[in-house]
């Protein structure tokens, strides 16, 4: 497992480049420049809004350029931590942070392994699009969240479906199951990881991996955290090669939130 997670690492990291040399990297910096910006879509905000952020201290696993973790100051946490193995992204995040002025805290470590100083630290713990699946294993991801959790904290997860797993969108015939929602091995690709879902350089090997519902509800559920919330929808959050699912009448699970509590 440590030695997959290391493999990503490096495929994020010789991804970087490619994300700050992008107009979504303008976007990110021209936003930031205002008073309140955050990038969440309503779906998320409306659940973070539930929750409630005011006061709170919370962290983000996977943070990538922390533009949410950020985003989390703007709504009204009291302090936000971001988490990421990524050398290179948390570079981003941090010029992010100085360009919103905002106090956002960026560490880079294995999220399946923090160090015990953050025990039982924060009051929220947030999970965003493309975290999950980056990781072999989910049962060490929550044992890690229910740990750092303070008593009745909550963890937020707003992740893709992995339904959308089965089908290549790229295929000749995209509507056509090509890969098993059971799929016990990764899958590998060489390609650079950009949020289009395309690139013509090639990188170092990165690994995805498939977990059912079940297995994320299951591995929650067995590290003693309380499941409060768990809702499907049939929008994509996930790269825009995806929203061709979204577009049809017969409509397909695309996202889901879930919320738990410590």
């Amino acid at each position: 497992m440590t030695d997959y997670v290391h493999k990503n690492k490096l495929a994020w990291d010789s991804s970087a480049h490619l994300h700050k040399s992008s107009a979504r990297w303008d976007a990110l910096c021209a936003g930031f420049a205002s008073p309140g910006y955050a990038t969440f879509d309503p779906t998320a905000t409306a659940c973070l809004t539930q929750i409630g952020l005011t006061g709170k201290s919370v962290a983000q696993l996977g943070c990538n350029n922390g533009r949410e973790t950020i985003s989390l100051l703007n709504l009204g946490a009291s302090s936000a931590t971001g988490f990421d193995q990524s050398t290179a992204f948390l570079d981003q995040a941090r010029t992010l942070a100085q360009i919103a002025n905002k106090p956002a805290t960026f560490v880079e470590a294995n999220i399946l392994d923090l160090p015990a100083d953050y025990t039982a630290r924060f009051d929220l713990v947030v999970i965003t699009i493309g975290v999950l699946n980056w990781l072999p294993d989910l049962q060490p991801l929550f044992d890690t969240i229910r740990r750092i959790l303070a008593p009745g904290g909550q963890v937020f997860i707003y992740e893709t479906h992995p339904i959308l797993d089965i089908f290549e969108p790229d295929a000749p015939d995209p509507f056509r199951a090509e890969l098993s929602y059971f799929r016990k091995e990764p899958y590998i690709e060489d390609k650079a990881i950009t949020y289009t879902g395309q690139s013509p350089d090639s990188t170092a090997p990165s690994y995805w991996f498939f977990h059912p519902i079940g297995d994320v509800i299951t591995n929650l559920l067995q590290s003693g955290l309380n499941l409060r919330h768990f809702k499907e929808y049939p929008h994509s959050n996930r790269e825009e090669l995806y929203d061709i699912y979204a577009q049809r009448d017969a409509k397909l699970p695309m996202c889901f939130t879930l919320i738990a509590q410590n």
